[in-house]
């Protein structure tokens, strides 16, 4: 007697725009599946990733993380069992990652899973499909939570832009006898104007770079390219770099000419040439994967159950997270979203780019979207900038934006709420029609107009290019997060919490001008470019003040607190722990009927300067801001907030009030 079959929730699929059926599968088509089951029961859950972030609750040893995340060995047996049922072959089972590889004929998959599985054709790339949901047996609903690699559409572009004004290419003899382009910058340069720590280099870090392609389309990168850039260009040693291959053909390098639209190639190099030039004693690991859900999900799990978690990783794909019929399930942005907020429990901080074609993030439709992950709550994302910075100091930033197809993404999450460390910036509402509340996007910024862009070799070793997009900000970010960790001595883990509560001092430069199409640049954090790109001397100093104060002020049951220091970087030592209690006795007096009164704050501001930073935003953008904050704040209790949180807070109210007050100077000039 057949097993009776029962609909997954959040498996649903639904075929791209246009798509058109090309074929059946063979029946005996070989097919292979992860099975992702359920927590272990009775185990603590792991802590809040805030906690985690803060320093509240300490990072989870190795074996507490495996009992937390992991499944119980009994539902792996009842998956087995199963799978042997319907004539599958179990190639591989993880406890700790909480998963069942299958694999089979295309036949007794489509039997065991309750789906018919057709190739199809659209936009170019033919794919396995289906449409509706995953079936499990009845007795395994509580058991199975999801089911990836029926469907091997891609999931997941490249967040990477060439310079139309080099034709991308530069041959070295060139360059070698007429210099770079103006304000183009080899990846030491991008360090250098953003200020990374000195005395830092990356060394006893791990930086980790999810890289894509698949059998139909290349992607990988050149050993000897990257050797002539580092050793000829840079006149710095080869990074180490380590290859892990979790589906798929590993490093296979094709063209990065552009020529390819699938071929990852030119965003392989960027990343590793980003890294190794910013963070240059890290030690990179390529994982390699499949552009599929599955390949993202089992990529994601690999990373973070490794027996030696890296420090950072670094993600420069992604899709828009609400499109109901792009690449990404919701099924998928769980599974991905819940293995982020687990890596913070493992103190791993993830930074991912925020997209390339501003707030419609090519999305087919005329509303804003965001890009998943760089939308989950639980990664640091990355927006982007253009850069004028000759003889390597910033003379001008502003928001990146040439236009559609070349801009940064950027602006509210339809699927994830407000997180609570962005509860006291201005978080505006979303531009679409329902005007609803989310998570903000992105967290920080830094270079990605191709036009400004960073300087890499190509892969013939021959040439230097030009490239940008936020695919350039994310492995910028990610070696900064190296170096910041070898400067304190001590891993961040979940980075946000802290920044947002940096937020309120020099630690940024902040982006006030420009806009990405339905949000706008202001002072604070706005949907363009976050809280603004790194000063990195200044963000470790102020790292390590805070980590101190935190330690001082931690619940007694949290670990000892950890030495704080700059590993000689000159002039990068943090102020003494008491500094953030000097200005809590500075600030407390004032700030409650600060943030109260922002009319009378604004009313302070220099004109001058209110109507350069807001001369190219819209009324309609600040009053959104203002919206939102009423709406997040409403029920705070000024009372339970630390002075910190608190200053946070007035700043932040009395610059949305000057974007009102310079609103009304526009509409009503005097």
């Amino acid at each position: 007697m057949a097993e009776r079959l029962v609909p997954l929730p959040h498996t649903e699929r639904f075929l791209p725009e246009g798509a058109e059926a090309v074929e059946a599968l063979s029946p005996k088509e070989p097919v292979s599946v992860t099975v992702y089951l359920r927590k272990r029961a009775g185990q603590p859950e792991l802590p809040d990733p805030d906690q985690v972030g803060l320093g509240v609750a300490p990072v989870v040893p190795d074996a507490e993380f495996a009992a937390a995340y992991g499944a119980d060995q009994n539902d792996i047996d009842r998956v087995v069992e199963f799978a042997q049922r319907a004539g599958l072959t179990v190639v591989d089972s993880s406890a700790i990652k909480r998963s069942v590889t299958l694999e089979g004929p295309a036949d007794k998959i489509q039997k065991a899973f309750g789906v018919q599985l057709r190739r199809y054709r659209a936009a170019g790339e033919v794919f396995r499909g289906r449409t509706g949901p995953v079936n499990v047996p009845e007795g395994l609903t509580d058991v199975v939570e999801a089911v990836f690699g029926l469907d091997d559409r891609k999931v997941g572009m490249t967040r990477l832009r060439r310079s139309r004004r080099t034709a991308g290419r530069i041959g070295l003899p060139t360059a070698r006898t007429n210099g770079l382009p103006p304000n183009t910058y080899l990846p030491p340069a991008v360090a250098q104007m953003y200020r990374f720590p000195p005395g830092t280099d990356g060394t006893a870090q791990r930086v980790a770079i999810l890289n894509f392609n698949d059998p139909q389309s290349h992607g990988g990168y050149s050993a000897d390219a990257l050797k002539v850039f580092f050793e000829q260009v840079l006149a710095i040693p080869v990074p180490r770099i380590t290859d892990v291959v979790v589906h798929g053909q590993g490093n296979d390098p094709g063209t990065d000419d552009g020529s390819d639209p699938f071929d990852t190639s030119g965003e392989v190099m960027l990343d590793v040439q980003m890294v190794g030039g910013c963070a240059p004693k890290a030690e990179i690991i390529m994982y390699f994967t499949q552009f599929t859900e599955q390949g993202w999900v089992d990529a994601v799990n690999a990373i973070i159950t490794d027996p030696e978690p890296p420090t950072v990783i670094s993600v420069s794909y992604g899709n828009p997270e609400d499109d109901p019929r792009s690449a990404w399930t919701a099924a998928a942005i769980g599974k991905v979203n819940e293995a982020f907020r687990a890596a913070a429990a493992r103190g791993i901080t993830i930074c991912c780019a925020s997209g390339d074609d501003g707030s419609r993030d090519q999305a087919g439709d005329s509303r804003a979207h965001v890009d998943f992950p760089a939308s989950s709550p639980y990664v640091l994302s990355c927006g982007g900038t253009q850069v004028i910075a000759p003889q390597g100091t910033i003379l001008q930033e502003v928001v990146w934006n040439n236009g559609p197809g070349s801009a940064t993404g950027g602006g509210v999450s339809r699927l994830f709420p407000v997180p609570n460390y962005q509860r006291h910036v201005a978080v505006p509402l979303s531009a679409n029609p329902e005007h609803q509340a989310g998570r903000g996007v992105p967290d920080v910024s830094g270079v990605a107009d191709p036009e400004t862009g960073v300087v890499i070799a190509t892969l013939d070793g021959e040439h230097l290019a030009v490239i940008g997009g936020t695919s350039a900000t994310a492995p910028m970010w990610s070696s900064l997060v190296a170096r910041l960790v070898q400067g304190l001595g001590r891993p961040v883990g979940f980075l946000n919490p802290l920044l947002y509560r940096l937020a309120p001092y020099p630690v940024f430069r902040d982006i006030t001008l420009g806009s990405n199409g339905a949000y706008y640049a202001h002072p604070g954090w706005d949907a363009c470019t976050g809280l603004g790109s790194p000063d990195g001397i200044t963000l470790l100093s102020a790292l390590g003040s805070l980590l101190a104060w935190l330690d001082q002020n931690a619940p007694a049951h949290t670990a000892e607190p950890a030495s704080v220091h700059a590993s000689g970087a000159a002039g990068t030592q943090p102020p003494e722990p008491g500094s953030f209690t000097q200005i809590s006795a500075t600030h407390a007096r004032d700030l409650s009927e600060a943030w109260k009164q922002a009319a009378e704050l604004a009313a302070r501001a220099e004109p001058e300067r209110a109507r350069t930073a807001f001369g190219h935003a819209a009324e309609a953008a600040y009053l959104d801001c203002l919206t939102a904050l009423k709406r997040q704040w409403a029920e705070v209790d000024l009372e339970e907030l630390d002075p910190l949180t608190l200053l946070g807070m007035g700043q932040t109210l009395a610059a949305v009030g000057a974007t009102q007050w310079r609103a009304r100077q526009v509409s009503e000039p005097s």
